[in-house]
């Protein structure tokens, strides 16, 4: 038999999963497709709930401090309101995360198979099998390859996603002296986020349009820049100016896909977006992700019950994300009626609207390890 855990997908939650459980004293191996972990991706919002995990895990990575988040009126580019942000809101690049993981990870003894693409599970997750010939047995197989990977298709074959009737712009521009805080430019049917990134001289854009139809063709695909501009023709001078800067541009459509109904079969147990792939409004992704690493550590030979605990918690962060979406894209009334509304409260209570969230950033679940 190879070692006590084997993980499949070297991303954020598969990593995590491999340091918590090499930390608890486990042989770890991670298997990954990619043959390097090399700079993919872009920005990631990592709140304290996930910041929490990373301590724990000893992966401090390069990431810059979030001030606040400011929502702004995308057309006129009008303040709605600023909310300040306490401790430990980070902004930082998926690839310097990774290396930050993959980093400790190989501290703790975990081995990493890169270039070994998983096309088949059997004998309940026992045996992984590889793309060319050749198979691993497992003892312990954590399922961290994403929504369209092999554990996803062994866990919960039948599962589809549906469009959201959304899609969405990734992309980089260089900036100078950009404020710490995530800003979203709110408008009718689509709305812009940014932070900056590294030094602060780059800044990360996604931004989201209300579709009637998507050919879901792939998971992200190159895009024409101007096609993202005239999205966004009639948003203030500001996010224009920035869109000018866009040379290169990736677009995926968004789809939900709810909660996997089961994370758990035979040895095999899912985590991250394998699970739950999670829409970005809340930029929790990562976080919950995080979250599900650490905790089934704990819990390795108790996938089922693991499941039960964390299922809740999960399924309300979802509903609170689609809900984001919905609240940034309001138009006609219901915009001028609810960004008066968070005008005032801006003057009043700028903070209340986060502390709403406070079930979700303020839990820790380290706390019980």
């Amino acid at each position: 038999m190879g070692p006590d855990v084997t993980v499949l997908g070297a991303g954020i939650a598969g990593l995590a999963c491999a340091i918590a459980c090499a930390q608890r004293g486990r042989s770890v191996e991670v298997i990954e497709q990619a043959p390097r972990l090399t700079e993919v991706g872009a920005g990631l919002q990592i709140a304290p709930n996930g910041w929490r995990v990373l301590q724990a895990l000893g992966v401090m990575p390069r990431s810059r401090e979030s001030r606040a988040v400011h929502l702004i009126d995308g057309p006129t580019g009008r303040s709605v309101i600023r909310m300040p942000l306490g401790p430990s809101f980070h902004l930082m690049h998926r690839a310097d995360l990774i290396e930050a993981l993959a980093a400790r990870a190989t501290e703790l003894g975990v081995v990493l198979h890169l270039g070994k693409r998983v096309t088949a599970i059997r004998d309940e997750g026992r045996s992984v099998i590889f793309a060319g010939g050749g198979e691993c047995a497992a003892r312990r197989l954590i399922g961290a390859d994403g929504a369209r990977g092999a554990s996803r298709g062994f866990v919960a074959p039948d599962h589809r996603g549906t469009f959201t009737g959304q899609v969405a712009w990734r992309a980089i521009v260089p900036v100078q002296d950009w404020p710490d805080e995530a800003q979203v430019h709110m408008g009718p049917g689509r709305h812009l986020v940014c932070y900056p990134l590294r030094d602060g001289r780059s800044l990360n854009i996604v931004a989201v349009e209300e579709r009637a139809a998507w050919v879901d063709a792939g998971w992200s695909h190159q895009d024409d820049p101007d096609h993202l501009r005239a999205a966004f023709a009639g948003f203030a001078p500001s996010v224009r100016d920035l869109l000018a800067r866009v040379t290169a541009v990736n677009l995926w459509g968004l789809m939900d896909h709810g909660a996997t109904p089961d994370w758990h079969r035979g040895i095999c147990t899912l985590i991250g977006d394998a699970a739950h792939p999670t829409l970005p409004f809340l930029a929790q992704g990562a976080n919950l992700g995080l979250e599900d690493a650490f905790t089934l550590a704990g819990s390795l030979d108790d996938g089922a019950g693991w499941q039960g605990s964390r299922r809740p918690r999960v399924t309300r962060a979802l509903a609170a994300a689609a809900g984001n979406a919905r609240n940034y894209h309001l138009s006609g009334l219901r915009r001028v009626v609810g960004q008066g509304a968070l005008r005032t409260l801006g003057r009043v209570a700028p903070t209340a609207p986060l502390r709403a969230f406070g079930w979700l950033y303020d839990h820790d679940v380290t706390a019980a390890s």
